[in-house]
């Protein structure tokens, strides 16, 4: 055995040996922090769909930030001039972005101008003093004051967010911003999802106000009023109650609504309650928030620690006020409205209010943390339960190590010792790909356990290339080492070319694609990558060890077909004919989907998906009529069998997300109680969302085209490239087709599933391409039609191998792989027989067309 020999079975070694140590921390939780500081900080985690969590997208609203901003400034101005006995009416300026005041006459312009100019350099005044008329100011914010919000605004919230999440306690929590005004908060294995959700989206703006008790007004009678006249309804905003009830409450008051929660009942009500408008203290003077026991009945109340210069201020606000009621308004909301007893010192206030030990943390919490600049909206939530997480893990492992069981033993009947070399190349690319994972902190998701079945069927593909390759070279009388050698050699490009387009419709997808779409092409990009060093390096390697110790005698294969001859040409315009067929109901179904006719699920039509576990079997029709009792119509109901598991679409076209899981939950509560109903996963996507989600996977699937066309005119012919991409384009489009007629679910994990596809349906063109481009040179005068008939025959048996294979993989996974993946099988399986059947009939003869122009 010569040197070089020795030193790659070093490296192979070496490889093997640091991948096991790498990947022992994720197995093992107690691995010293020193092993995992260098080689893998976080190891391989697993995605929310395959652990339970929570991922969220908040919408950080940009414009309210802004309105927030001018507000507190219009308020200080406000504050500003009454101390200098100027009474500011606020008038409704019907712009957001814009504040109009009233003044008593015009010589307090002079006056507004001046303090503008000195304490608030921020705001542009406009002065409009008419003859006759009381004078106005009209109040905005500098341009670049908007700038400096707007951009701002996110990068705060994050921060604010993060400390949040840190004091709630989860481990190992993701939240990064994305675009211009979205934060991705990712919460892996969090028990009380809906807390965590009040957590990350409360404002928490605290301000301290007096309560106006003595200005004898009867607020109900006169809300009453506002609304009978069409002023103001419920669930209308605050400032339009306070506007309609401009005069009739004494100025420089406005109108809050307290939160009683009846002790008995439970039972929350609100009260409306009139507040002086001057903001004595705020919530930026709250220097530390903890919760406490006390009060008559030992309740739960938040101690608040001020600041130094908040103590003196509080101090000298409850000195003044003894006998008054102080307001603690909470995001403008009244929590408490104690009376000021006596002056309090020391630097401390509580906040009680019918609070329960949870909600006081998360006050606690908040409040340590400080208030947001601008309220956030959830426009996707996504939950999966611990148990429905676990169910996948166990589920799609064991039928994926099923599956691929299946193929390990299938490769050693059909091609024995080579077959044995195969699997032992298989096991390292996957092993390889896990500490690509590990040590990039990527993570594995359901999308990513696609990559991998890809990975794998492009794995077993190169190997059955050099098989069969070896196979012809025997046949032509040459030594097992010459056969060895020219089957390497000679499968070299073509396993090159099928490689390198798949990985260049996978970075298309990572660099274009979102969340779900960029892990399946991480996984399948490290897939290739890794294929390409296990069967090139690692299976000649096996090989050569082999031939150096005298241990290869002769290799035989078993063959489904001796040397096929079959006239593919003949049928190529039945098959072009049964395509367009097929095409013309793909893009039909793609036009329906486009327009939202079609079985969308919520990732792409937004709303919710409920998923519930019943522990004693349930009837549909029960449950759908409790639904319909509780107002609940247009509901779609789904039981997955054997498996006491409903499904439930609520598809609604709104912003952001409705929250309906609680009113769901509630009704199979009230109504199915003995079937005792557990949400294992929800899924809340706002129609914003939904439609991105929709484009980037057009977008994505569009680039990845191009660039394989782009590719394989360079290696081969344009004309090829345009047959490669007409033909994958084929298979997209006719397993779409399908599935729309089939009335199948259009969801994310559908899209992944056909680009997937995509991907396979390439790797299978290009290997028929090369064969061609190999006998074009070959058979120099030949007619086209034949080349492409006998390079079709020749990779007959490699097809159907790979083909086989690949089939084993995706049936398991079909048919034990458990509800959450039945449809993605599905499409894959249909993809596998299209893909096949488009390699044979469709982008080969494709060739033939370019060919007759010439």
């Amino acid at each position: 055995m010569n040197t070089t020999l020795k030193l790659k079975i070093g490296l192979l070694v070496s490889l093997i040996l640091f991948s096991i140590i790498v990947l022992v921390p994720s197995f093992y939780p107690s691995t010293p922090d020193w092993w995992k500081k260098y080689l893998a900080p976080t190891g391989l985690k697993l995605g929310l769909d395959l652990q339970g969590g929570m991922h969220l997208v908040l919408r950080v609203d940009l414009e309210k930030a802004l309105e927030n901003s001018l507000d507190l400034a219009a308020s200080d101005l406000k504050e500003g001039l009454a101390e200098k006995g100027i009474t500011a009416v606020r008038m409704d300026s019907g712009d957001p972005h814009k504040v109009v005041f009233t003044l008593p006459n015009t010589g307090a312009v002079d006056t507004v101008r001046k303090i503008i100019e000195e304490d608030f350099p921020n705001l542009d005044v406009q002065v409009a003093a008419e003859e006759g008329s009381f004078p106005r100011i009209t109040l905005q914010l500098k341009k670049d004051e908007v700038e400096f919000i707007r951009k701002n605004a996110v990068a705060q919230s994050l921060e604010i967010i993060r400390n949040r999440i840190d004091q709630f306690g989860v481990a190992e929590p993701v939240i990064i911003r994305q675009g211009e005004n979205e934060i991705v908060v990712q919460l892996p294995g969090v028990k009380d999802p809906k807390r965590a959700m009040g957590l990350i989206g409360q404002t928490a703006q605290l301000e301290f106000k007096l309560v106006a008790d003595d200005a004898g007004v009867d607020l109900p009678r006169l809300i009453d009023e506002v609304k009978q006249a069409g002023l103001w309804k419920e669930g209308e905003s605050r400032k339009k109650l306070n506007l309609a009830l401009q005069g009739r409450i004494p100025p420089d008051t406005e109108v809050y609504f307290q939160r009683i929660v009846d002790p008995q009942t439970g039972r929350e009500r609100k009260v409306p309650i009139l507040l002086k408008s001057q903001v004595l203290m705020t919530g930026e003077m709250v220097k530390n928030a903890q919760v406490r026991i006390g009060g008559s009945f030992n309740e739960p109340y938040v101690s608040l620690d001020l600041t130094g210069r908040g103590g003196k201020i509080f101090a000298n606000i409850t000195e003044k006020n003894v006998g008054k009621r102080l307001a603690i308004v909470l995001d403008g909301v009244v929590r408490s409205a104690p009376v000021i007893r006596e002056k309090i010192l020391g630097g401390s206030a509580q906040i009680s209010g019918d609070f329960t030990h949870e909600e006081a943390t998360d006050l606690a919490i908040v409040l340590r943390v400080g208030a947001l600049p601008a309220p956030v909206e959830i426009i996707q939530n996504l939950t999966v339960g611990a148990s429905l997480g676990h169910d996948s893990i166990n589920k799609g492992l064991m039928s994926g190590l099923f599956g691929a069981l299946m193929v390990l033993t299938f490769m050693v009947i059909y091609y024995r010792l080579s077959g044995v070399i195969a699997d032992f190349a298989l096991t390292l690319n996957i092993l390889f790909l896990f500490v690509g994972l590990a040590m990039l902190g990527a993570t594995l998701t359901l999308p990513g356990i696609a990559g991998i079945i890809l990975s794998i069927g492009m794995a077993v593909d190169a190997n059955v290339l050099i098989f069969e390759r070896m196979r012809e070279e025997w046949e032509l009388g040459k030594s097992v080492k010459s056969g060895i050698d020219g089957g390497f050699n000679k499968a070299f490009w073509s396993i090159v070319d099928s490689q390198v387009t798949t990985l260049i419709t996978a970075l298309a997808l990572f660099l274009f694609g979102t969340g779900p779409i960029k892990g399946f092409a991480v996984t399948l990009s490290l897939g290739i990558i890794f294929n390409l060093f296990a069967v090139l390096f690692c299976t000649r390697l096996i090989y050569d060890v082999l031939y150096a110790t005298r241990r290869l005698k002769k290799l035989s294969f078993m063959r489904f077909i001796k040397k096929p001859d079959f006239d593919f040409m003949r049928v190529k315009k039945i098959a072009f004919v049964l395509s367009a067929i097929l095409v013309i109901m793909g893009l039909f179904s793609f036009v329906e989907i486009l327009r939202g006719q079609a079985n969308l699920g919520v990732d792409f039509a937004g709303g919710s998906l409920l998923q519930y576990k019943a522990e004693k079997p349930f009837q549909l029709d029960e449950v759908r009529a409790a639904f319909k009792k509780h107002g609940f119509t247009n509901i779609d109901l789904q039981q997955v069998t054997g498996e006491n598991r409903l499904i439930i679409k609520i598809k609604k076209s709104e912003d952001t997300v409705g929250h309906l899981g609680d009113q769901i939950t509630q009704i199979l509560t009230t109504e199915e109680g003995d079937k005792t109903f557990v949400l294992e996963s929800q899924s809340e996507i706002g129609s914003s969302i939904s439609t991105v989600l929709r484009n980037k996977a057009i977008e994505a699937i569009a680039i990845s085209l191009v660039g394989v066309l782009l590719y394989l005119a360079i290696r081969f012919d344009f004309s090829f490239g345009l047959a490669a991409a007409a033909a994958t384009f084929h298979d997209v489009l006719v397993v779409l087709g399908i599935c729309w007629l089939m009335d199948k679910e259009i969801t994310l994990l559908l899209v992944t599933a056909l680009l997937t596809l995509a991907g396979y349906s390439l790797n299978d063109s290009v290997v028929v391409f090369d064969r061609i481009r190999e006998n074009m040179a070959k058979l120099q005068g030949t007619d086209f039609g034949t080349i492409i008939n006998r390079s079709i025959n020749e990779v007959l048996g490699r097809t159907i191998v790979t083909s086989l294979t690949t089939v084993l993989v995706l049936a398991s996974l079909f048919f034990f792989g458990g509800s959450a993946i039945h449809d993605f099988a599905f499409a894959l399986l249909t993809g596998v027989i299209v893909g096949t059947y488009s390699s044979i009939f469709i982008a080969s003869p494709l060739l033939t067309i370019k060919s007759r122009e010439h």
